[in-house]
């Protein structure tokens, strides 16, 4: 392997130089200019901009300037509060205007006395119910500001393009006025106002039709009718591509999903004929570093902010240690380190002695032992002491507190990356690892994971929460990636599409895949004295500082949800980072807690 040099190095297929005065700089072979570098201490200058131009209206031009780091935070603790000091209500703001858009499925859901008649069959009113609870819970974060088609005013604007996720509002508004109607297999756009909708341009009306499709399709699959199902998909098939639009290549995944759930529920194909593609191991997946995760760690603002303001949140509770012990879940590309190595390598107060990694593993030791080989080369580029402990285990009931090598002097942290979710399926294997977490007694636990709700029980309260999900999702890629759709269709049909698979196609033991919401680890790590901490305005201020390298930083959204700070993509929920401690000595033990079962809205 490649040793670094003073002036260069390489760490996982990143390379850059590294300064003394100016930091880590890395390079971008493909762009002339270095938006999406890692921060540097270049970017206080940045800074100075003020963060008014994400967060209209919060500073003005006078700013203090102080080059020092100080008490472990990554840039100047006097230069954040200068930036700070008129921030109030971080990121809860929301846009006063009601996009129309957002009142169709209450518009629809009204509009016949069906719905208010209890004795009537109402064949479509369990998919009201859950659009209608998937609308509320987004309009909480309703923060983007673009201007959508009136359409209540009949004021929409020929050939105007419409957002991902105003497609797929509009597809579910349809599908719900065409249920009402019983002709969910010929649909035609209807509304209220259908007038207004002559001013759809062809690829709208086209995508809508096809996300109506898709919608019906589920919602036979789940009523077991697989036949009328099949002729729906067939028609999704038909219209939908992996090197289409956004939409067409959301619908493709979505489609292949609900193939796959017919074929087993049919007895079509069963999980061992699936073969090669029932194997994959999607924890096995994320581990290591490929060129397509190289560019969406710097192309895609969620990994930079998750591992920016969540390093922050470690500094602020190791900030008078000198010998710093993190233990980490699946440790993975290791890129955080090289952020908390150079704030820990700048540090004015409590020169570090020495830095210790203990990286828990069930497979993939060779990808763990090259990402410890790489952060040790990386720690002697800054001259910081730097060890690493790689606990390899059969299974993770295995795991127990005796194997850390905890010394008494020693701050510890844990650092959770999307590791929890992959556990919901087993949860004594969790509680087991939440009770030897608990033994070690850390002074924080860093927890990054997909803030979804996708562990419903019920298949189409799943189906339509993933869609909207990963509707998003698809979103922020053809934004972010749009200059490199070699890169980005490698990401979708590698690593979305099987997470997709998994949550439409199977259930049990095999769906491993079962991401909740914050307020339900909330609840869960109450079980075992765990309160969450806040996380400081440093953190925050490290989060939105990111996002100013992004060329589609605009579209990333920041709110802080109580103690802790939801990341999304035009409003929609796509990440959550947060902080928790051991605040009481006692567990509480409920005994009808059933993890497996509980999703966000329960």
């Amino acid at each position: 392997m490649e040793m670094f040099h003073s002036d260069h190095f390489e760490f996982l297929g990143v390379s850059g130089k590294y300064d003394s005065t100016e930091g880590f700089q890395f390079e971008d072979h493909g762009r002339e200019e270095n938006q999406n570098c890692l921060i540097t201490n270049d970017d206080e200058r940045e800074a100075s901009k003020g963060i008014g131009s994400f967060y209209p209206g919060t500073l003005g031009s006078n700013q203090v300037h102080d080059s020092t780091a100080e008490k472990g935070v990554i840039y100047s603790k006097l230069h954040q509060e200068q930036q700070l000091k008129d921030l109030t209500g971080f990121a809860c703001f929301n846009d006063p205007r009601e996009e129309e858009i957002t009142k169709l499925a209450d518009d629809v859901a009204f509009a016949n006395s069906e719905f208010n008649d209890a004795n009537k069959e109402r064949p479509y009113a369990g998919s009201l119910r859950i659009l209608k609870n998937y609308r509320r819970r987004f309009r909480k974060l309703s923060v983007e500001k673009m201007d959508l088609p009136s359409y209540q005013g009949c004021t929409l604007i020929t050939g105007h393009k419409l957002s991902t996720d105003a497609i797929l509002k509009l597809a579910a508004q349809n599908f719900i006025q065409s249920s009402s109607k019983g002709t969910t297999e010929s649909f035609e756009l209807s509304h209220p106002y259908a007038s207004s909708f002559g001013g759809l341009c062809v690829e709208d009306t086209k995508d809508v039709k096809l996300v109506q499709h898709l919608l019906a399709s589920a919602e036979f699959v789940a009523k077991k009718q697989f036949e009328r199902a099949g002729k729906l998909l067939l028609r999704c098939d038909k219209l939908s591509s992996d090197h289409g639009n956004t939409i067409e290549r959301l619908v493709y995944y979505f489609s292949g999903a609900l193939h796959e759930r017919i074929d087993r529920e049919t007895g079509t194909v069963t999980p061992e004929g699936l073969g090669k593609m029932q194997s994959i191991d999607i924890l096995d997946m994320m581990s290591g570093l490929t060129s397509a995760k190289i560019v969406m760690q710097k192309s895609v603002p969620f990994g930079q902010v998750c591992q920016f303001a969540g390093t922050q949140g470690v500094l602020d509770h190791v900030a008078d240690a000198t010998k710093i012990h993190i233990v980490d879940l699946e440790i993975r590309t290791g890129m955080h380190y090289t952020i908390l190595m150079q704030a820990l390598a700048t540090r004015s107060q409590n020169p570090l002695e020495y830095l210790k990694v203990t990286a828990i593993g069930t497979k993939s030791k060779a990808k763990i032992e090259e990402t410890g080989r790489q952060l040790a080369s990386f720690a002697q580029v800054l001259k910081l002491k730097f060890s690493i402990n790689i606990i390899m285990l059969a299974d993770i009931m295995d795991l127990n507190e005796n194997l850390f090598e905890i010394n008494p002097d020693e701050a510890v942290a844990v650092w959770v990356e999307y590791y929890f979710m992959f556990m919901i399926s087993r949860q004594d294997m969790l509680e087991s690892l939440m009770n030897v977490v608990k033994a070690i007694n850390p002074r924080v636990m860093i927890v990054t994971e997909v803030e979804g709700n996708h562990n419903s029980p019920v298949f189409v309260t799943r189906f339509i929460e993933a869609l909207f999900f990963y509707g998003a999702f698809f979103d922020s890629l053809e934004d972010c990636l749009k200059h490199d759709p070699k890169n980005r269709m490698i990401v979708e049909s590698v690593y979305l599409s099987q997470a997709i698979r998994n949550i439409v196609a199977t259930e049990g033991e095999e769906r491993t895949i079962r991401q909740v919401a914050v307020n339900v680890w909330k609840a869960f790590f109450a079980r075992f004295g765990m309160v969450q901490v806040e996380l400081s305005m440093s953190s925050m201020y490290q989060a939105n500082l990111v996002l100013k390298n992004f060329e589609c930083g605009s579209s990333c959204t920041l709110n802080k949800d109580g103690k802790g700070l939801i990341i999304g993509w035009k409003g929609t929920p796509i990440h959550s980072l947060s902080a928790w401690k051991f605040g009481c000595d006692s567990k509480n033990e409920d005994l009808d807690f059933d993890l497996l079962n509980l999703s966000s809205s329960s």
